[in-house]
């Protein structure tokens, strides 16, 4: 078995909470299957292009009790995130640092810790979901090891900006947080997920997060990846949209040395719609993963999903668009865009859309580029008096900031704005 199993293992023995709300035969299932089944390898055709191999020779602490963390470093990190706000530190719920006080009335918001102290099986069902095969590994494993996570719940319309916060700390500690998001019939959040690092941070986080939109509701979704270049990151999200809900995102894939999103959207109500842009940057050695499978069940159902990709150095930038419109899915509308630059000769790019239409009336496309910067627009920014420096760096930075331009709240497109600046600084641009 290998180390990164192993460290699974012994997790899974010291767990508090592992009988929780009565779901430890589950967990037990769960671990017994991920030790079962082990870790994808090539032959996996989700996994073909993010090799695991280095991963499973290393292992992972559980999280401490309480983590020894600079207070003034850790509050300067994060008094740019207003609130409200959860923060978590290294997978553990930082209530000194989290500022819920004046939370309008219809929004609920509880650590899942919480949840499996009180022992309320329906509020803990979420991680009684189950997971099949060695591609979803990282998703079994947190359902055998997850103790910590937000959950949240939204009955109103509300103008309200909630951040969720989660800070990696040093060491090779592993943490497994497992979230709920669920907004009644018209509610509406806007939500901000930010994962960032205080020191050399070289531990695996593994998130799952469902996300639960019913008749009307509307989510606004900003996920910063911004996590230590020796940090491993994995994050899951399962959402499902009822009629006329509208779930829009922006996802940032700016840090971490090895990170997979895998964005999963069932659209099960007529009318439902979904927009998702993101940026991937991989730097230096970074590898960045992320995969998308939507699934239009219903009528008259729409989605946008409009990416963007950039490698430098040696860095690798992966990119799976999945689209299925399903038989009755009638009306339906799809729209997949990827476009990648490449910045230098030993970077990467592989990027793989995919379109699948099982019924009729239907209007869909999708597309995918991998290329450099535009000779011409050099030319032109270098006529004028710009370094080659310089002009490669505005070419590149309109690139992806057309993304972050899409964020409507103010605060929250600023944060973006500075974190992909850094980020972009990285690669010389």
């Amino acid at each position: 078995m290998s180390a990164l199993l192993d460290s699974f293992a012994a997790t899974f023995d010291a767990l508090a909470a592992r009988d929780g709300a009565g779901l430890g035969e589950n967990r037990r299932s769960a671990l017994d299957s991920v030790l079962r089944d082990g870790l994808p390898g090539p032959r996996s055709e989700a996994w073909k292009y993010t090799s695991l191999r280095a991963l499973e020779r290393r292992g992972f602490i559980a999280p401490p009790a309480t983590s020894i963390v600079d207070a003034e470093a850790l509050a300067a990190r994060i008094t740019a995130i207003p609130s409200p706000r959860m923060v978590f530190v290294d997978g553990r719920l930082d209530a000194g640092s989290s500022v819920l006080d004046g939370l309008p009335d219809g929004i609920d918001v509880a650590p899942l810790s919480r949840v499996l102290h009180d022992g309320a099986p329906r509020d803990a069902n979420i991680l009684q979901r189950r997971y099949a095969g060695a591609d979803q590994v990282f998703a079994v494993a947190n359902a055998a090891l997850a103790e910590e996570g937000a959950v949240i719940r939204v009955d109103r319309t509300t103008d309200t900006t909630l951040h969720l916060v989660f800070v990696a700390t040093s060491g090779d500690i592993g943490v497994h947080l497992r979230h709920l998001i669920d907004l009644r019939n018209d509610a509406s959040l806007s939500l901000v997920e930010h994962h960032l690092a205080l020191g050399e941070d070289r531990g695996l986080a593994n998130h799952v997060s469902h996300v639960h939109l019913g008749q009307r509701a509307r989510l606004h979704h900003v996920r910063l990846q911004d996590a230590a270049a020796g940090a491993s990151l994995f994050a899951r999200t399962d959402a499902v949209l009822a009629r006329d809900a509208d779930y829009r995102r922006t996802d940032l894939e700016l840090g971490s040395g090895l990170s997979r999103h895998e964005l999963n959207v069932r659209l099960e109500g007529d009318h439902a719609n979904l927009q998702t842009d993101g940026v991937l940057l991989a730097d230096a050695r970074r590898h960045v993963d992320t995969r998308l499978g939507i699934e239009h069940i219903a009528r008259d159902t729409h989605c946008t999903l409009g990416w963007r990709g950039i490698a430098g150095q040696r860095g690798r930038a992966v990119f799976h668009g999945g689209i299925v419109i399903r038989a009755g899915a009638d009306g339906s509308e799809a729209n997949l865009s990827n476009k990648n630059l490449l910045l230098s000769a030993t970077a990467e790019v592989d990027t793989q859309p995919v379109l699948e239409i099982h019924a009729d009336e239907v209007k869909a496309a999708h597309g995918a580029t991998v290329g450099q910067l535009d000779a011409n627009a050099l030319f032109y920014l270098r006529s004028r008096g710009l370094g080659e420096a310089e002009a490669r760096a505005l070419l590149t930075g309109a690139f992806c900031r057309e993304i972050v331009a899409g964020i409507d709240d103010a605060p929250t497109r600023s944060l973006c704005e500075d974190a992909l600046d850094a980020a972009l600084a990285r690669l010389g641009a």
